[in-house]
């Protein structure tokens, strides 16, 4: 469960990194409009009837959005479409539409080019990515090298088991021995209590050596079951493994160039040290003026159906058109006329003229197709280019960020000589725990050879009448002890070897992970 709670650590700062690169996504954008107005006009110059003049618009503009990954720089495309209804007697066109297709960019030439604050958030979240996976690697290696240390403490424990059960058969031989030898008349009863105190002795140990091969057998359960309600809970553990033993002692040299190659907790400051070189060089980039090139580059297009006549070139057409209500020449045109019906005068005749061209573009007649294409022809367009330029008399912010991040440098490089020197301790205490392991394993084995010898001895002489029971029972604690003492010695060696794998960080590639 720990090794999955790192995993997981690893896995959320993948996350948070997708999320800061989200920046650089581009951002589609589109918002459809109804807008219906009616205004007052107080003159007949404000082109209304009835005293209002009415505006129905439908707008439509998508547009895209995109921070540059790379410059700093940016751009906004926007394509505007609208479809109008008017009566305003002003307008030549209605109904008409209007496109509008815009491009602004934005590109930074001193701050923020090289780096900015996203470019930094994602780069220094990369390094954190690779922190998670350091601490992962450290978690799981603390993980395997508990399991191991518990497989070893109960290789131990079963192992003792069987020696206490070993002892505890001695005296139960040694109970019939004395019971036919008092049948026979050659003890005394009193040989029979001696036997039977030790044998309760020994039955003790051998209870205590049974509860604890459950407390390991526990301890290791808890580090490789996932669910505490896992029916395994309930079974035996039989380790398979027997503890290894190599006479030759550590390579510390080795040792110690392996730790500072592998240990996750330099590679974590490596990495710390990194972030703050990415720090530096933003806080750095921050302190330079501002100067961002800025530019547009837009097309317009517009076309609807016309309102006025559209008249061929060289045709004749009147001076004198319109409503007299609305239109003053007309209206005095009409004046005329009355006065001289009236007078019983000729009725004046409007004059003409030769008409040149139509009073409508003609490119300008059409439907939504016809914009498009005047958008498109580039014959409206709006080009600007423009330098934005800031400086600030004094940056000190930029400048106490600068000197805080330098500052954090030589605090980095501290802790790194700090944790280098916990690390050469580290591995120096886990050579010489593997060191005096190997000379205990190497004691114990001269010691338990030893107490067998004196056994075999002492049994001898009981056999012919020359030894007590005490003296024999002395020997067979003491053999025990004996071989109890070099199981432990054998299980520190082993343990001691999985905690300098530890500290030397080559735990993985010893067990193949």
């Amino acid at each position: 469960n720990d090794i999955e709670v790192a995993r997981d650590d690893v896995r959320i700062a993948e996350t948070q990194l997708r999320a800061l690169e989200g920046i650089f996504d581009p951002i589609f954008a589109i918002q459809p409009t109804y807008d219906k107005r009616i205004s007052p006009q107080q003159s007949q110059l404000g082109g209304g009837q009835g005293g209002t003049t009415s505006t129905t618009t439908w707008s439509l503009g998508p547009s895209v959005t995109k921070q540059f990954g790379r410059g700093g720089g940016n751009y906004f495309l926007s394509f505007a479409n609208q479809h109008t209804n008017t009566n305003n007697t002003f307008s030549l066109l209605n109904p008409f539409y209007s496109s509008n297709l815009s491009l602004q960019f934005t590109q930074p030439l001193l701050r923020d080019r090289s780096i900015d604050n996203n470019r930094r958030q994602i780069r220094i979240q990369r390094k954190r990515l690779d922190q998670s996976d350091a601490d992962f690697r450290q978690r799981t290696i603390e993980t395997i090298t508990r399991v191991q240390q518990a497989y070893w403490e109960l290789v131990f424990a079963l192992r003792d088991q069987q020696n206490q059960l070993a002892n505890l058969n001695l005296s139960r031989e040694s109970l019939r021995n004395v019971e036919a030898q008092i049948a026979a008349g050659a003890k005394a009863p009193l040989e029979r209590a001696e036997v039977q105190t030790e044998l309760a002795n020994r039955e003790t140990s051998l209870l205590t050596a049974v509860q604890n091969v459950a407390i390991a057998e526990n301890n290791l359960k808890v580090l490789i079951f996932k669910d505490p309600s896992s029916p395994d809970w309930s079974a035996q553990v039989t380790p398979t493994d027997t503890p290894k033993f190599d006479t030759n002692p550590v390579n510390l040299p080795d040792a110690l160039k392996a730790a500072r190659d592998n240990r996750p907790e330099l590679r974590r400051l490596r990495l710390q040290n990194d972030i703050n070189d990415i720090d530096i060089r933003f806080f750095k980039n921050q302190t330079k003026p501002r100067i961002d090139l800025t530019g547009t580059v837009a097309l317009t297009g517009l076309a609807g159906t016309s309102l006025a006549t559209v008249t061929p070139p060289g045709s004749t057409v009147p001076l004198i058109v319109g409503d007299p209500l609305t239109d003053p020449a007309a209206f005095l045109l009409s004046e005329i006329r009355a006065i001289q019906t009236a007078q019983g005068l000729p009725v004046a005749v409007v004059p003409s003229t030769v008409a040149e061209s139509s009073t409508i573009n003609q490119t300008l007649i059409g439907g939504y197709g016809q914009t498009l294409r005047n958008l498109f022809g580039g014959d409206t367009r709006n080009v600007t280019i423009g330098v934005s330029i800031q400086f600030p008399f004094k940056n000190k912010t930029a400048e106490a960020n600068l000197a805080g991040a330098r500052i954090q440098k030589e605090q980095l490089m501290a802790s790194t000589r700090a944790q280098e020197q916990l690390i050469e301790v580290d591995v120096r205490n886990s050579a010489q725990a593997v060191e005096s392991a190997r000379q205990r394993v190497l004691s114990a084995r001269e010691a338990r050879a030893n107490a067998e010898l004196q056994l075999e001895g002492e049994q001898r002489l009981y056999q012919v009448g020359r030894s007590t029971t005490f003296l024999l029972f002395q020997r067979e604690n003491a053999l025990a002890n004996a071989r109890a003492s070099e199981l432990r010695a054998e299980t520190d060696y082993n343990k001691a070897i999985a905690d300098l794998q530890r500290a030397t960080s080559t735990t993985l590639r010893a067990n193949n992970v």
